[in-house]
């Protein structure tokens, strides 16, 4: 059947067009003649059964006629030719259902559970459950082997509220705007696309819904497209189940709309699963990325918060990156949040985050932008705790050009040195990027430590610009310099 036309004959008489054919074009010469003798049935059953075959693919879909007409399952059961019919449990899909543009499939509360055969439905049009029992609406997979697949695409005002999800392949969400609003989503395999929904071009919302269990990632979009999801009071609980090397949220570049990830809780339950939390990345430089992070747990993970590639702005605010520690080669992953630019238009600012438990606290690697606090405003980080090898690796700004702007943060003690000893930058290593630290929360009334000039040994003791040129003088033009001596290592400022 091409796709779009509108289901008329039914396979009975299908069946009986096939038989007309094959007789007229003498394909059964024994009708055709006085027989003295049965044909032989090895030539006649190959093709009988070719003939049932093909009367079956012409009944292997449904697609709506697209006239604007709003269809529920109970009409379907009754115009689909057996595509849709009455299950043990409910409903059940036994092919392709597709709903064109213009039409509707409405889920109302006369529609408590659905089973699927291994098939997929199509919404073209629109898809609304308007669900106001006290129970959710059930899609089910018909069983273990069988697992259905969803595709939204180009469709328009989709609402799905009130919904559980079970045993699925993947929902595909292309260029259409869909609304998923407490919805549960259980069991899906990766055999439709990677993650339970697969976005491509638009910014569906996602909020009050609850992914557990799933083979792949709960929400992903392609690094050749452009996505801004909208992911709200969510709950993600061990998917990944595969365990392999992908986080719970998987994005790639956002369109024109900030994507935002607000008030959600991202975790796993099994401490041998490499599963990150969230990562963004735009690796092929499409378009201008913007991001708000914000009131979100993220905890035993691989990694918390990945944002990597070419031209990313994020705000990351007011999250909880907790003991994301799953990960037995340090070098590979385990930081609270990473910022991995191959620009300086990857840019971030932090604010009032609790960053703790973590193999590393904060790693900024290669070219960044990121604002930690200034002077004028402050960060109001908390940063404490983390680290790997039985060091504490708080921050590590692993740039050999950028600096770091740190001030006004907390960090689990207000002595200088200790604060010092945590952050690795440019005072361990002149080839890197300096932090600024002080002033710090708790360091009111306290004076940033300076070394005494008339202690330096020059023979011992090494200058370096904030550009990581070495100088072999004391006679220092204004501006400010990191000195490694036997008797610490500071940042001077000189005026």
């Amino acid at each position: 059947m091409d796709e779009g036309s509108t289901p008329s004959t039914s396979t009975k008489s299908r069946f009986e067009a096939a038989f007309f054919i094959c007789k007229n074009q003498n394909y059964f010469p024994y009708l055709h003649q006085k027989q003295t003798k049965p044909p032989h049935m090895k030539k006649v059953l190959p093709i009988l059964l070719l003939i049932i075959c093909l009367a079956t693919n012409l009944n292997a879909q449904w697609v709506s006629p697209g006239e604007g007409t709003t269809y529920t399952f109970s009409d379907l059961v009754n115009i689909t030719d057996g595509v849709v019919t009455i299950g043990e449990n409910g409903f059940l899909v036994n092919a392709d259902l597709t709903i064109s543009a213009g039409d509707v499939l409405q889920i109302n509360n006369q529609t408590s559970r659905v089973d699927f055969g291994e098939v997929l439905l199509t919404i073209n049009g629109s898809m609304v459950c308007t669900n106001t029992g006290n129970n959710r609406v059930k899609f089910y997979g018909l069983n273990e082997t069988n697992h259905f697949s969803m595709r939204f695409e180009n469709a328009t005002g989709c609402n799905l509220k009130k919904m559980y999800f079970s045993d699925g392949a993947g929902i595909k969400v292309i260029e259409s705007d869909v609304t998923f609003d407490d919805v549960k989503f259980v069991y899906f395999t990766r055999d439709y696309c990677n993650a339970v929904i697969d976005i491509f071009n638009c910014d569906p919302t996602i909020k009050n819904c609850y992914f557990m269990l799933n083979h792949g990632a709960a929400i992903s979009s392609p690094a050749n497209g452009q996505a801004s999801p909208k992911i709200l009071n969510c709950d993600f609980d061990t998917n990944v189940t595969d365990n392999v090397n992908t986080p719970q949220i998987n994005l790639g570049p956002g369109g024109e709309d900030t994507i935002r990830i607000i008030g959600n809780e991202i975790y796993t339950i099994m401490a041998n699963w490499y599963v990150g939390g969230i990562s963004v990345a735009d690796l092929m430089g499409t378009g201008s990325t913007k991001v708000l992070l914000k009131d979100n747990i993220i905890r035993e993970n691989r990694y918390g918060y990945n944002q990597q590639g070419q031209t990313i702005s994020s705000v990351i605010e007011s999250n909880q990156f907790l003991n994301n520690c799953h990960e037995d080669n340090p070098m590979n992953g385990g930081s609270g949040i990473s910022i991995y630019g191959t620009t300086t238009n990857n840019k971030a600012i932090l604010r009032n985050n609790l960053i703790t438990g973590n193999l590393w606290g904060i790693t900024a690697i290669y070219y960044h932008d990121i604002n930690m606090g200034t002077e004028e405003d402050w960060g109001y980080n908390e940063i404490h705790d983390n680290g790997n090898g039985g060091e504490v690796y708080d921050l590590y700004n692993n740039s050999t050009s950028c600096d770091i702007m740190a001030v006004g943060n907390k960090w689990g003690t207000t002595n200088y040195d200790e604060i010092e000893d945590h952050i690795f930058h440019k005072n361990d290593d002149p080839s890197l990027g300096l932090v600024t630290f002080y002033p710090y929360v708790g360091s009111e009334g306290l004076e940033e430590p300076t070394l005494d000039f008339s202690q330096i040994d020059l023979s011992t003791a090494t200058i370096y610009t904030v550009t990581g040129q070495r100088v072999n003088s004391l006679s220092l033009k204004p501006g400010v310099y990191v000195i490694l001596s036997e008797k610490g290592t500071r940042k001077i400022l000189i005026q």
